[in-house]
């Protein structure tokens, strides 16, 4: 089977719902972001091999999206468990009792291991906003109720990373603060 079908080049593309649209339709595009989200939490995976089950999760998670979304609502057979929510809700919980409190914004990236995650986060933050804007269909709400937690356990993943490896969070002082 060739990779190649010729089909996109004057722009359009296949949805899974049969549907061709062009490559700049918003949910051609939010498609594309969560591919690129899911690329993005293949690296982190690298980086965090003690992470892997719930990063390689997530990127289940988000090929089941992509589905829903690009079927357009055609495919009732596709649908996001809730239970997958709860459960990076629990783990964002356990990591969270294990850092010390956050009072400030904190600066991304003093390992590689969180920066990796930090970058999966605002990817996946990016996502998050071209899906909630997809309109006939919207996008179902625990696609976006779990697309929010997703952002929210990759950055506590990311300072979970920090601080298992010996570092502290890096906040931010705003200029006022320094006074």
């Amino acid at each position: 089977m060739k990779i190649y079908t010729k089909g996109g080049d004057a722009g359009q593309t296949s949805l899974f719902s049969g549907r061709r649209a062009g490559k700049d339709d918003p949910l051609v595009a939010a498609v594309g972001d969560l591919d690129e989200l899911s690329s993005s939490i293949g690296l982190a995976v690298l980086a965090n091999p003690e992470m892997r089950p719930k990063l390689r999760a997530m990127q289940k998670a988000l090929y089941t999206i992509s589905a829903i979304l690009s079927s357009e609502g055609t495919r009732s057979n596709l649908s996001l468990d809730p239970a997958e929510t709860f459960a990076l809700e629990k783990y964002i919980d356990e990591l969270s009792e294990r850092l010390p409190p956050l009072h400030d914004f904190i600066y991304p990236g003093d390992s590689e291991a969180s920066a990796r995650l930090h970058m999966a986060r605002a990817v996946a933050r990016r996502a998050e906003r071209a899906v909630s804007v997809l309109q006939d269909p919207a996008a179902p709400g625990d696609v976006l109720a779990y697309l929010n937690r997703m952002s929210d356990a990759l950055f506590v993943m990311a300072r979970w990373a920090d601080f298992a490896g010996g570092l502290e969070d890096l906040m931010f002082k705003s200029p006022d603060a320094e006074k």
